[in-house]
């Protein structure tokens, strides 16, 4: 093999595994110039706004994980939003709501049937305002969810899938997600399998929609589900929670322990039952066969 076909396919164009690392550095560079140009406006827009207790960095980083699919999909690859499913059809509202509505469900009934078995237990937290609360933590979460959803299921996704197809695609970036949370507080086999399957899960959001926009909803209010309605660890990070708490009360294959509920089989089968994996999987296909007909 060539040097020029060591980097080039026979079309002209990068090969996947440069196209990753280009994207890998063009997300690192946009992030130090988000940082440089953005970090000082974002720190005075939340002051002027009132809101304390925030940090900048998950901003930061959505910025640089977007800077560096701008700079790949545009740049390099000269393709369209549509590629990583971020074009207009892809930003329906209904879509939105759709992820929205599916992630949140997959998590509130695990730790609803927790709660009933009373595996789960609310115990009293510190005074303060929920809603507050709720918005500092919305804002944490909200870029949190779009930049794993950038990385894991945005260009990198729709490279392997080119190169590999749908299954590998989703099966390697799902692995990679789970691997992802390894340096998370109470990680073990239990909590990264889960966060594999969640990788799988909201990648069958992807592939139902065709929108990297509901799966980042799907993410956000997996996430905020916790967080926000039930105040519950969120991959093992404790975050605020007024005036109550849910906690661990029963066996950590259920609860997740240290991890929160996330981590407990009840949550794999939220995803299989009430996010529906199979039902995501189903509707593209029929979706996919109406097209063709």
């Amino acid at each position: 093999m060539s040097a020029p076909q060591f980097f080039f396919t026979e079309g002209g164009a990068l090969r996947a595994p440069w196209r990753i690392i280009a994207f890998c550095f063009a997300s690192f560079a946009a992030f130090i110039v988000a940082d440089a140009l953005l970090g000082p406006l974002i720190t005075w827009l939340f002051a002027l706004l009132g809101i304390r207790g925030v940090a900048n960095f998950e901003w930061l980083q959505a910025a640089g994980a977007l800077g560096g699919t701008v700079i790949s999909l545009r740049w390099i690859d000269k393709r369209p939003w549509s590629d990583v499913w971020l074009g207009g059809d892809a930003a329906k509202p209904a879509l939105f709501g759709f992820g929205f509505l599916v992630g949140g469900a997959a998590i509130a009934l695990p730790i609803a049937a927790l709660i009933g078995l009373h595996w789960l237990r609310e115990i009293p937290a510190a005074n303060g305002s929920w809603s507050a609360a709720a918005l500092r933590t919305s804002i944490f979460l909200l870029p949190a969810a779009l930049v794993e959803e950038l990385v894991t299921r945005g260009y990198l996704l729709s490279v392997l899938r080119e190169a590999w197809g749908w299954p590998w695609a989703i099966g390697v970036t799902s692995v990679a997600f789970g691997l992802l949370h390894l340096a998370n507080n109470g990680a073990n086999v239990e909590s990264v399998l889960l966060v594999t399957a969640a990788g799988v899960f909201l990648a069958g959001v992807l592939y139902a929609t065709r929108s990297l926009y509901a799966a980042w909803m799907a993410h956000f209010a997996w996430n905020w589900t916790m967080a926000v309605l039930f105040h519950t660890a969120v991959s093992g990070y404790p975050l605020e929670s007024p005036r109550y708490r849910y906690v661990d009360a029963g066996p950590d294959w259920a609860t997740g322990g240290e991890w929160g509920p996330e981590g407990g089989l009840p949550a794999g089968i939220g995803m299989g039952l009430g996010g529906g994996i199979a039902y995501l999987f189903a509707r593209r296909g029929r979706q996919l066969r109406r097209e063709e007909t």
